[in-house]
């Protein structure tokens, strides 16, 4: 046995264990050869790394814990000591209690039981009611800082917090919001967090600890960006516009959670207009009515050897055309760089949310704003049908993944949200929309869809910031989330449940040996699998509990 503290090497020949992880952010490694049988005993290795003697989180994941499940898979349970757990709520373990003992497969059970708290048992790494003391006033702005409830949620194995990661990893807890105050402040807290980042800097995807939380900054390489940023507060600066999107979003599906407008603070409005400047900024084109380049307000260059990781043309990316009216991306979701900066999936999403935010602030009285968000939604909206639907020799008009205006497109996927695959989640099309199923059929299709990847024991959606090898359960989660055919949803939770022998679900898997994945913590993708189990929970009940049963809803 050899085990290793921070750079982590883990082998156990025992039970041909091996685990290796090392530097590289969001692309950590991990390999292995699970067990035989998982019956068998089998060490407990860990890395102690918390004041408490709590392990290393992402180092306890990586190994199976007892006691097994009663499927025949016998996954472990991989949730922390309760000591060990980062946040708690009596209404959570009601819903696992209550939803895994109507479940008839105990494997997707065991998942579930593991996966609907993890964000809660390991990633919320500060939070504060707003009760303990008061804010310090704002310099630039109206208001004060870190003013009420405040919540900082990190992404799993990494100690920052992505906007997009934290919005999704709260999605399943929304509909407890309303009778759970602690829920309902905890989230409260992340809108109002999210709003603080926001303020400090809006192109930018993820960030330190908040200052009043009293935690260390995570350390890396400082990018050459403009509008230049504060590492100490900033952990990366990609401008994707999905993060703003996302920001949007946390509110929207706190109001119609709760009803509750306590998060439209002085702070919340400041960073709403803070989006609006981005989006007036990332509106313009490449060149002027005259023909004159105009550089753009943001700009990323970092040194590395990885293409997707920074920015050509002195950092600006490839150029986009006037008079589209949609909203420049520099990055994707996937924290990788645009090629064509028009990101079809993040203007769909913005669009959405500009509608849904236009209806909260209107019911608080605030009809101007109002009038403006909703028609600042429409016509992105219809900026992207204008020029986001593209004609496709094979598969008709499907939309476009990027495009920049001038008449080139990209036809792909990728697994990380907001995707095309994704759309009738956004809330942008329905599912049965003809222009969606025509894409849909493009994106399942190794013809259609360069990131589709097969092998001999899992197959999905990719995309290039892991590689062509790995496919995300993420995109089988939406997969499933988004279709209404009992045989494709239960055929892709299969795969994801075959590829989970860990009892959590992970980035993304090797498709000819399911075995060897990427990221033993990754909460995003457990609150993902929560969600849909929780969607089918109450649309589909029969592929979850016995024939006849009856749905279940968290009242």
């Amino acid at each position: 046995m050899l085990l290793r503290g921070a750079g982590v090497v883990v082998i156990i020949v025992g039970l041909m264990f091996y685990v290796v992880e090392g530097g590289g952010g969001r692309q950590e490694v991990i390999q292995q050869d699970l067990y035989e049988d998982p019956r068998e005993d089998f060490p407990e290795a860990v890395v102690i790394n918390d004041t408490r003697g709590c392990p290393d989180y992402a180092f306890y994941a990586s190994y199976p814990h007892r006691p097994l499940g009663d499927g025949p898979m016998a996954l472990p349970y991989q949730r922390p000591h309760p000591d060990c757990r980062t946040f708690s709520s009596s209404h959570v373990e009601k819903v696992i209690e209550e939803l895994t003992s109507r479940m008839t497969d105990r494997d997707l059970s065991r998942l579930f039981e593991n996966a609907f708290p993890n964000t809660l048992d390991t990633t919320v790494r500060w939070h504060v009611n707003g009760a303990e003391k008061k804010p310090r006033k704002r310099k630039d702005h109206g208001g004060q800082i870190w003013e009420g409830a405040q919540s900082f949620i990190v992404t799993g194995d990494i100690n920052a917090e992505w906007l997009r990661d934290s919005t999704n990893q709260l999605e399943q807890y929304h509909a407890l919001a309303r009778k759970d105050r602690s829920i309902h402040d905890l989230i409260l807290g992340a809108i109002n967090t999210q709003a603080e980042f926001v303020i400090a800097s809006p192109y930018c995807n993820a960030f330190q600890p908040p200052p009043p939380s009293h935690l260390p900054p995570t350390g890396r390489p400082v990018d050459t960006v403009h509008p230049i940023y504060n590492p100490a507060v900033v952990f990366e600066c990609k401008y994707e516009l999905d993060s703003l999107a996302h920001f949007l979003a946390l509110g929207s599906k706190f109001y119609n959670s709760t009803g509750s407008t306590a998060f439209l603070t002085t702070s919340w409005y400041d960073a709403l207009d803070t989006v609006l400047t981005v989006l007036d900024e990332q509106a313009m084109s490449t060149f002027d009515a005259s023909g004159a380049y105009v550089p753009n307000t943001y700009s990323f260059q970092r040194v590395t050897s990885t293409g997707t990781e920074t920015l050509n043309l002195d950092g600006n990316g490839n150029p986009l055309n006037e008079g589209t009216n949609l909203i420049r991306s520099a990055f994707r979701p996937s924290d990788d760089a645009t090629i064509l900066g028009f990101y079809i999936p993040a203007n769909a999403m913005m669009a959405v949310e500009l509608k849904r935010t236009a209806e909260i602030v209107r019911k608080a009285g605030n009809k101007d704003l109002a009038d403006d968000l909703y028609s600042r939604g429409t016509v992105i909206e219809k900026a992207v049908w204008e020029h986001g639907v593209v004609s496709h020799k094979k598969y008709g008009n499907v939309f476009a993944y990027e495009v920049d205006g001038y008449g080139s497109s990209i036809f792909m996927d990728d697994a990380n949200l907001p995707s095309l695959l994704s759309l009738p989640k956004l809330g942008f099309v329905g599912s049965s929309d003809e222009t969606y199923q025509n894409t849909r059929k493009m994106l399942l299709s190794k013809e259609g869809n360069p990131y589709y990847l097969k092998g001999r024991g899992f197959h999905g959606i990719g995309g290039p910031h892991v590689g062509l090898q790995n496919a995300w359960p993420m995109s089988l989660l939406i997969q499933a989330l988004t279709s209404d055919d009992d045989r494709e949803i239960m055929e892709s939770l299969g795969l994801v449940k075959n590829a989970s022998r860990l009892g959590l679900i992970h980035e993304t898997v090797d498709v000819e040996v399911p075995s060897a994945y990427t990221r033993s913590w990754f909460a995003w993708a457990n609150s993902l699998y929560s969600v849909v189990i929780l969607d089918l929970a109450q649309r589909k009940p029969h592929l979850l509990f016995e024939e006849g049963a009856e749905p279940y809803v968290i009242a």
